[in-house]
């Protein structure tokens, strides 16, 4: 049986309410993850369980505290986030620090037109950011809400404010889903601008509209389908390429060699989320294969647990990860056994 330990933590009536959650829905759910009781008397948190138990919980309580302390809201997602590396024992290959969560928050991108930071908020979004500053061209994989493109936006955005680079282009593939775009109303801009909304919001909520209107009006921010960028050199640009999945081969050559001199490339796309058809390959998972290895070139790989959207969010692309997981594995059994009763067959 477990040793009982008990531990204390003092905190501030400011702590507590930051901290403690709705209905102390944030405490609650520390308690269920880590199977310890946690009590406040009178600003003294008495954490009881068994010594891993209590231990991990003083440790993301002691770090929520230093978050709330540097004006950070605390959120669902970072007090999901934290329990999850306290119980994941693959972290120790990572070399996590204990302060984590605190580090991350230090690295503020820019903020938003209402004045909210933008800020990675885990190790994923953390080390996608730092490759972006150091890399020429970064491949940002992974399912939806890890941040991606909105992260990329954000460092965009950062980099023509400080005049790192003389404009932005933002560009994604047209791609049809279910619906073709000669039967939209409109002009050619009308017809596209659905598939490009999610990057026109991002800059609207950066930027500010006035100010993204101003700079798009001189041609300084560009926002374009895919098949604009052919037979274009981008000189001095951040370029952003978003749903990059729904490339074809010959699509993304065409991208990446439009690159020019004093540009940064990012390219973003989820695998799992293709559009194309079923018999036509991904220019993303061709561009996967061939330039890894290649100098000033980087993969970052997001996971369902860099999802930093409703929680509800992060169990959904769960959920289909591991159902698409057990499909390959059924298929690779069936394989496996269709080989060895057709070895058997002809002896």
């Amino acid at each position: 049986m477990s040793e009982i330990t008990e531990l204390t933590l003092s905190l501030t009536a400011e702590d507590e309410r930051n901290i403690f959650g709705g209905n102390d829905s944030y405490i609650k759910k520390i308690e269920d993850s880590l199977h310890v009781e946690i009590v406040d008397r009178n600003g003294t948190l008495h954490i009881i369980g068994d010594k891993e138990g209590a231990n991990k919980a003083s440790g993301i309580l002691r770090e929520l505290v230093q978050l709330s302390r540097r004006g950070t809201s605390i959120e669902e997602q970072s007090v999901d986030y934290a329990i999850s590396l306290k119980k994941d024992s693959g972290l120790v290959k990572e070399n996590v620090s204990d302060n984590v969560l605190v580090d991350i928050d230090r690295d503020v991108i820019c903020h938003t037109i209402s004045g909210k930071p933008i800020k990675p908020k885990t190790i994923g979004q953390k080390k996608y950011i730092d490759a972006i500053r150091n890399k020429m061209i970064v491949f940002g994989l992974g399912p939806a809400g890890t941040g991606k493109t909105y992260l990329a936006m954000a460092m965009a955005i950062t980099a023509f404010q400080r005049e790192e680079v003389s404009r932005i282009i933002l560009t994604r593939p047209a791609i049809e889903a279910g619906e073709k775009l000669g039967f939209l109303p409109g002009d050619l801009q009308s017809k596209v601008d659905p598939y490009l909304r999610p990057l026109y919001d991002a800059l609207y909520q950066i930027m500010g509209t006035e100010n993204f209107i101003k700079n798009m009006e001189k041609g300084l921010i560009e926002v374009a389908p895919l098949a604009y960028m052919r037979g274009r050199t981008l000189d001095n640009a951040f370029i952003i390429l978003d749903e990059a999945q729904n490339t074809t081969p010959a699509q993304m050559k065409m991208f990446l060699t439009r690159i020019g001199f004093g540009s940064k490339v990012i390219i973003t796309g989820d695998a799992t989320q293709k559009d194309l058809s079923p018999d036509t390959k991904s220019g993303l998972d061709v561009a996967s294969s061939v330039l890894k290895g290649i100098d000033d070139i980087a993969f970052c790989t997001l996971t369902s647990s860099d999802v930093v959207r409703h929680p509800l969010v992060q169990k959904i692309v769960k959920a289909y990860e591991d159902y698409e997981k057990s499909v390959v594995n059924k298929q690779k059994k069936k394989a496996i056994q269709k080989l060895e009763r057709k070895n058997r067959d002809g002896k």
